[in-house]
């Protein structure tokens, strides 16, 4: 009979550790804490642009306040298509899918041709003295003088575009992945050597794991970069995406549109660049493991 008890608070379930509870609800409360000063500098500037607008001191009137941006672009993306009245209405996704298409085309272009060439010039004196002297004498170049040369080859089409964005995302991806593949600590090199490992499994294993944080900076560049080639290739090269859209409102005054669509293009960077960071820490996740166990 003496049994039961024990037996009965053997089988009991095991509170938690107060430590392990601890560290979840403080990692949470760090979360919430984050997201509350993320948005709170949005918010502090809408308020002003609202406030500033109904007091009538938005640039005497030009500039629309956020609820009217905000109507338009409900419309934009919401209304219905084929309105004689609104040609903007119900196009706001197949806008931003067409630019989406087109950074996403540039930027694998970019990255393709970037990192391999970045590695190898970082790696090899030869190919350093051999070509990186040409790309830093193009890369100062800015994009929109570039906007003559695209429209004459390539014509008022997609390739266009695809083109000025892969050249303005090439440059900063190479440039970082350079610098990583020129940083990696050379006693990791000897070591490989030593255990007789071959240039190309030096190159491979040691040397591209070392760059890839740099190589992963360059890519956050790179897209901002290739975002703003979209635009200006829009603009002018094509006839269709978020790019367009913004020149032919500003051009018929529909400034609520303009901001609609700015805002837009800002929210298409951010979503675009997370997805960079999350790709980076599911990559170098080993990296966190190494720090975790020191």
């Amino acid at each position: 009979m003496n049994d039961a008890p024990a037996r009965t608070m053997a089988a009991a379930p095991r509170p938690a550790p107060a430590k392990a509870m601890g560290r979840g609800a403080g990692f949470a409360a760090g979360r919430s804490r984050a997201a509350l000063r993320a948005v709170l500098l949005p918010i502090a500037i809408i308020a002003a642009w609202q406030l500033a607008g109904t007091n009538g001191s938005l640039a005497g009137g030009v500039l629309p306040t956020p609820d009217r941006v905000w109507d338009a672009w409900v419309m934009w993306a919401f209304g219905p298509k084929g309105m004689g009245l609104n040609p903007y209405s119900g196009t706001w996704l197949d806008n931003v899918l067409f630019s989406a298409g087109r950074v996403a085309q540039g930027f694998v272009l970019a990255m393709i041709v970037g990192i391999p060439a970045g590695i190898m010039i970082g790696w090899s004196r030869a190919v350093s003295g051999t070509v990186d002297p040409t790309i830093q004498l193009l890369r100062p170049i800015p994009i929109t003088a570039w906007l003559p040369f695209s429209i004459a080859v390539f014509g008022i089409q997609d390739m266009g575009a695809v083109f000025l964005i892969a050249l303005g995302g090439f440059y900063p991806i190479v440039v970082n992945a350079t610098h990583g593949a020129r940083d990696v600590d050379r006693n990791w090199i000897r070591a490989a050597r030593m255990m007789g490992a071959s240039r190309f499994e030096v190159l491979r294993r040691v040397v591209l794991p070392a760059a890839l944080p740099a190589i992963f900076t360059g890519l956050r560049i790179g897209l901002g970069i290739a975002w703003t080639a979209v635009i200006v290739s829009e603009m002018v090269a094509v006839k269709s995406g978020l790019g367009y859209v913004l020149w032919d409102a500003y051009y018929v005054g529909r400034m609520d549109v303009v901001i609609a669509d700015m805002l837009s293009i800002g929210a298409m960077g951010l979503l675009s660049d997370w997805l960079i960071v999350t790709v980076e820490h599911w990559v170098l996740r080993w990296r966190r493991l190494q720090t975790a166990t020191r």
